[in-house]
């Protein structure tokens, strides 16, 4: 039976609505897990269903030969364990428990695709009520997915890209309402768009986010290459992630969007950082770029002075304030020829002294920083603070660092400010002809940031000034003159007026 097809904006309402079911109940930061991945589940059990009846309609009812020819699809689910299956069962007790030993066994069946996906998150959780609560909320969520308005078949969606972007619209709404935690999976896709064009991710490039959140900073480079190179995927994309329900949020995006050729680690960047290569030394990469924690608390500090891995050779950030321990990381991981990277930090990276100023001026000697973007207040979730933007190259053409004051042109939002397409097509053009502009930005040399004693603060270098309009003094004495003898006509006036009325002196 045919199914009519959905367009994009269908796909979003409709698993948006699905969030009812915990509205009120339970915390978006806890359900946001429960519904991406229960859209992931469903779309993998479509997909097989749509398989399967495509191979009975054309081989007929032979159970050994479809079950032998379905073990080619990208993901093995084991019998009882499709979305259907719980679907048909939801009316039972134990919805909670029914769900998770289902996603365990298709973690199971799948080997090292999906090896722990699932572990750290539980739909059998207190955090959705006593047992006959959790039961209902989760009879609704099956119910909610099992609706005709999500059936995410092949034959009905069409491109993967409506399941990936339904994905991401809904990590982006999650963001939104999250306060703080937001920016713990999720940078805003201007910003996200911006370093990917920046960046420049070439074909055959290997790319790594070392705070990968939910991935879609590195999907947005793999897009470049494809958008770039009709369509080619040579690229290889890397990341990790210390959150262990946002490693697996990373994991099911990278799969729902089609990109099979990735690589994202669970664990802690600075402490144990798991992208090595079979030597036991940090792999290298031709793009790294993160939205890391700002000013990261207990990032490591204690470790740090022997790394053996001599991210820290530099200096040791501060114990409380972990922005350089991650830039050092990301330098290191860098590929001695190719390697760029874009990283957003607080502006406090760019002036703080002691350990990061040692450090800021060791990066500065080296000439490995090429670019410094001040962005917008309240462009990120979760923070209302202004934020930069640090371009380094381990080539660089010049020895000079350019300085790009955006922060005054943006969208402005009630609790969100976005960069426009103008506003970020105005950075790059800038960033590329690398040049000073008249209160826009300011290409600097060594020299001038000597003077500066490597304080990096933009106002120091970009002159955002704007001079009062000069006042022409006779002018306004001849304005003046003007209106006080206009004043004196009319209070001879009304004195005439008065006097008639019998008020007069």
């Amino acid at each position: 039976m045919p199914h009519s097809p959905i367009n994009q904006d269908e796909i979003n309402k409709a698993v948006w609505a699905a969030c009812d079911t915990f509205r009120g109940t339970v915390d978006p930061s806890i359900y946001k897990d429960f519904i991406l991945t229960m859209l992931f589940l469903k779309y993998i059990s479509d997909v097989h269903q749509d398989k399967y009846d495509e191979l009975e309609a054309q081989y007929g009812d032979i159970p050994e030969l479809i079950a032998e020819m379905m073990e080619s699809q990208s993901f093995k689910i084991p019998t009882g364990s499709t979305f259907w299956d719980l679907y048909e069962a939801r009316h039972e007790a134990g919805n909670g428990s029914r769900i998770d030993q289902a996603l365990h066994a298709i973690e199971e069946a799948n080997g090292t695709k999906l090896k722990n996906v699932f572990q750290d998150i539980s739909f059998n959780t207190d955090k959705l009520g006593d047992e006959k609560q959790k039961n209902d909320i989760l009879r609704h969520l099956l119910e909610d997915f099992g609706k005709e308005t999500l059936n995410l078949r092949p034959s009905r969606v069409g491109s993967l890209d409506v399941i990936g972007n339904a994905y991401e619209y809904l990590i982006k709404h999650f963001a939104a309402g999250s306060g703080k935690s937001a920016g713990e999976f999720y940078t805003p896709p201007e910003v996200s768009d911006l370093l990917s064009i920046i960046l420049e991710p070439q074909q055959g490039d290997t790319i790594c986010d070392p705070a990968c959140g939910s991935g879609s900073l590195l999907m947005k480079c793999g897009k470049q290459v494809q958008k770039n190179f009709t369509g080619s995927k040579q690229y290889a994309l890397y990341g990790q992630e210390a959150i262990g329900s946002t490693w697996s949020l990373a994991k099911m995006n990278m799969f729902l969007h089609g990109e099979d050729n990735h690589r994202i680690e669970w664990g802690d960047t600075i402490r144990n950082p798991k992208l090595q290569d079979k030597e036991g030394g940090l792999l290298h990469f031709d793009v790294v770029t993160a939205n890391p924690p700002f000013s990261l608390d207990k990032w490591g500090h204690d470790d740090a002075s022997n790394d053996h891995f001599g991210r820290f050779r530099r200096g040791i950030p501060p114990k409380t304030k972990g922005d350089y321990a991650f830039i050092s990381h990301m330098i290191e991981t860098l590929n001695p020829q190719s390697g760029r990277m874009g990283v957003v930090v607080p502006h406090g990276v760019l002036f703080r002294a002691s350990s990061e100023g040692k450090i800021r001026k060791q990066l500065i000697d080296e000439n490995l920083l090429d670019t410094v973007i001040g962005l917008p207040e309240k462009l990120f979730f979760g923070t209302s603070i202004p934020a930069a933007i640090l371009i380094f190259k381990k080539q660089k053409v010049d020895n000079k660092v350019l300085f790009i004051d955006a922060s005054r042109e943006f969208k402005s939002g009630k609790n969100q400010n976005q960069l426009t397409p103008e506003n970020i097509q105005k950075i790059i053009d800038t960033y590329k002809a690398r040049e000073t502009t008249d209160k826009y930005s300011f290409l600097a040399t060594l020299e001038d940031i000597q003077e500066n004693d490597y304080n990096l603060n933009i106002p120091r270098y970009v002159d955002t000034f704007e001079e009062e309009e000069e006042i022409d003094l006779v002018a306004v004495r001849t304005e003046r003159l003007e209106l006080q003898n206009e004043l004196a006509e009319l209070e001879a006036e009304m004195a005439g007026y008065l006097e008639e009325l019998g008020y007069g002196a």
